[in-house]
């Protein structure tokens, strides 16, 4: 089970935060800051570069720290929290990846909560610092605040699309 537990973290951290890096810089095909800023306005949200600093930190974070098993609820909170936003982002074009729905992000939020229930296991930072047993309270915690926060950044960052966009029938892509 703890071999299972840590090439599921590695492998869904490292992507979690991987993405995150693309946001923010040139580095594994990202588009630099300026493109980051750029997919966020694109996809209707406000804030520009501060959005993008925000969603790539907590994305390079969150995953790093999933991949070390450190803090293991709390960074599965706030993995679940960002991918929370990329999926409803996601969410108009359908379950299905190849049509750019959100498949992916789904599923890094489902891995993220399941280990924010399990624990990250033997081979994990937190086991080392000897945080082996986390109370049920702060992963159920975790389980919820995690997609509500992304829910709650989508409600407040997220803008209407313009009047005339809605008549030409154009809508930001996700």
């Amino acid at each position: 089970m703890d071999t299972g537990l840590l090439i599921l973290r590695v492998v869904v951290g490292l992507l979690v935060a991987a993405h995150g890096v693309q946001k923010v810089s040139f580095r594994l095909g990202g588009n630099g800051l300026a493109g980051g800023t750029e997919e966020f306005r694109h996809d209707g949200f406000r804030g520009g570069t501060l959005t993008a600093l925000a969603a790539g930190a907590g994305q390079v974070g969150s995953g790093l720290f999933l991949a070390l098993g450190a803090l293991t609820p709390l960074a599965a909170m706030v993995a679940m929290g960002v991918m929370t936003v990329a999926l409803t982002v996601k969410l108009p074009h359908g379950l299905w990846v190849q049509n750019d729905g959100y498949e992916y992000p789904l599923v890094l939020v489902v891995v993220s909560g399941a280990l924010a229930l399990t624990g990250p296991g033997r081979w994990s930072a937190d086991h080392a610092v000897g945080l082996t047993d986390w109370p049920l309270w702060l992963s159920v915690a975790a389980l919820v605040l995690g997609p509500a926060s992304g829910l709650l950044t989508r409600a407040v960052l997220h803008r209407a699309p313009a009047p005339q966009e809605e008549a030409a029938g154009a809508h930001p892509a996700g």
